[in-house]
């Protein structure tokens, strides 16, 4: 840690946020003559990668700056007053929950811009594609760092118009219907959840996410807790996606452009999760506390739906596609993160938010991985891959096959890398739930979401066997190994799962403290 005065601070977080807006405006503009290389289309390219490396070196500094011996306290704040006949502020800040999904979401639209610039997805110019990008990026990074219940939702609703023409416009088959599917459910979600955080707003006489949060739900009755939870909780389950809210998410996965589900995946995700934690759990503890089981349930019916889903895609003759797949088994393990915020317990909570950041690194890397295997065969069918022995990616590009393989076992949970701490902690919360809380309903939970993991480690490892391994086939045309952008795109993340399998008291420092003062009411 080094350190950085409180205004730099307060500067590095308003330009983290509204950075990539600056940049999607100039995206759209003309390249200045020197600035255009070979081609107009490289110029703006090359403006997203330096865009999203800006951003990231900031997200990065902000970090090192962050005063890590007291990660609950709210940092780099500012807050100035926007509509003050509403009482809306421009309220910004980070603490130990928000900073590593702030880093996270950095981190990931860098790579996604890094790798469209050598690898550009079909479709309409690269101008609408970087500027859409950005944007997706500023709303994304903002949802982390407002503290204002108007501006959380506003930012929640500025992802939706990027990412539905990210999948309608690059998208591959079937992406017309993918997005309006996208766009339908997580529109319909987030009309309800804006009624629960006005009910919440102005009944408490405050849209202040801190002050709702210091106050630990005390200025709001039971039945209003009870409804706000209910409305606010269903946009927010649409978004993680929980089951049954789910069915959007395959179709969207599918079509959409490699780098899309990268972020959908790594990042989108993660605002419905985060939005449980940072709103329902401190402000309307009450209500949450009615609605835990309920909640566990759908989240461990949605860990064995995922995994049955899976390995029904997995098996042979199925005509199962590989990027859908990825996408069930993300309904699987963001069930894990509903499970351990369920329990209400600070065990469970931090074992959600490690689960969060893992399943970013992980999943956003195995699509990177499974879009690379499309590019090269032209196709993600699973039974068109295999053929008759297996794609036998481990003798055509040893590489690719080898990290396919990597990523695949951090999925499953393997000790030692991200995807097991996560999940562990989780069935931890749920072996010993919050008081108050039916603890043999929970170790039911428990015991189901653990036999969900079994049926996780199988549908990963048919994966392995049927892409990875094989004879070797001669074909008129090699399969190329993984390429040097690829390597470039591939590497943090694949760090990251090792470092943060190893050495989870980075991640479990920084949240641990947050989540006590946040359980707490406030109160460190």
């Amino acid at each position: 840690m080094i350190d950085i005065s409180e205004s730099v601070m307060q500067f590095l977080l308003a330009f983290i946020v509204a950075g990539p807006l600056v940049g999607a405006v100039a995206a759209l503009l003309p390249a200045p003559p020197g600035l255009r290389g070979k081609s107009p289309d490289q110029a703006v390219l090359r403006h997203g990668v330096t865009v999203t490396g800006a951003i990231l070196i900031a997200a990065i500094v902000l970090a090192v700056g962050f005063d890590h011996d007291h990660p609950s306290k709210m940092q780099a704040t500012t807050d100035i007053s926007w509509i003050p006949a509403l009482d809306v502020r421009i309220h910004l800040g980070i603490d130990g929950i928000s900073l590593p999904l702030l880093v996270l979401t950095a981190l990931l639209t860098f790579l996604c811009a890094l790798h469209s610039y050598f690898k550009m997805p079909s479709g309409p110019s690269p101008k609408g594609f970087v500027a859409l990008i950005l944007v997706l990026e500023s709303g994304t990074l903002a949802t982390f760092a407002v503290l204002d219940l108007l501006l959380f939702f506003l930012a929640f609703e500025m992802v939706l118009i990027p990412m539905y023409f990210l999948i309608a416009r690059w998208g591959g088959a079937q992406k017309q219907a993918a997005a309006w599917k996208f766009i339908l459910y997580t529109l319909l979600g987030s009309v309800v959840m804006l009624l629960g955080l006005l009910l919440i707003g102005l009944k408490s006489g405050t849209f202040d996410m801190v002050a709702l949060a210091t106050d630990n739900g005390r200025g709001l009755t039971s039945s209003v807790q009870v409804t706000a939870v209910l409305a606010i909780g269903i946009g927010l389950a649409v978004k993680t996606p929980m089951w049954p809210l789910h069915s959007w998410l395959p179709d969207a996965h599918t079509a959409a452009p490699t780098v899309g589900s990268v972020l959908l995946a790594g990042v989108l995700l993660k605002m419905g999760t985060y939005g449980f934690v940072r709103i329902l759990l401190p402000i309307a503890p009450d209500g949450l506390h009615t609605f835990a089981p309920y909640l566990a349930a759908f989240a461990v019916a949605g860990i064995i739906y995922g995994s049955l889903a899976c390995l029904a895609l997995a098996r042979p003759g199925a005509k199962g596609d590989l990027k859908r797949l990825i996408a069930y088994s993300s309904v699987g393990h963001m069930g894990f993160v509903l499970l351990g915020i369920a329990s209400m317990t600070p065990t469970g909570v931090n074992g959600a938010l490690f689960a969060n950041i893992a399943h970013g690194l992980i999943t956003g890397l195995l699509f990177f991985l499974v879009g690379a295997v499309k590019d090269r065969y032209g196709t993600a069918d699973l039974d068109t891959l295999s053929g008759a022995t297996g794609a036998a990616l481990y003798g055509r590009a040893p590489r690719l096959g080898g990290l396919l393989a990597f990523t695949a076992v951090a999925s499953l949970g393997l000790p030692g890398l991200a995807g097991f701490w996560g999940e562990m902690l989780a069935l931890f919360g749920a072996f010993d739930p919050a008081a108050g809380l039916s603890r043999p309903a929970f170790l039911t939970f428990m015991s189901v979401a653990a036999f969900g993991t079994l049926l996780t480690a199988a549908y990963m490892l048919i994966l392995v066997r049927r892409v990875c391994m094989g004879a070797k086939r001669e074909e008129p045309h090699l399969i190329a190994d993984i390429q040097s952008y690829e390597f470039a795109a591939w590497t943090p993340l694949a760090a990251l799962t090792v470092l943060a399998g190893l050495w989870p008291a980075v991640l479990l420092g920084l949240t641990d403290p947050a989540v006590q003062k946040l359980l707490a009411g406030g109160k460190s």
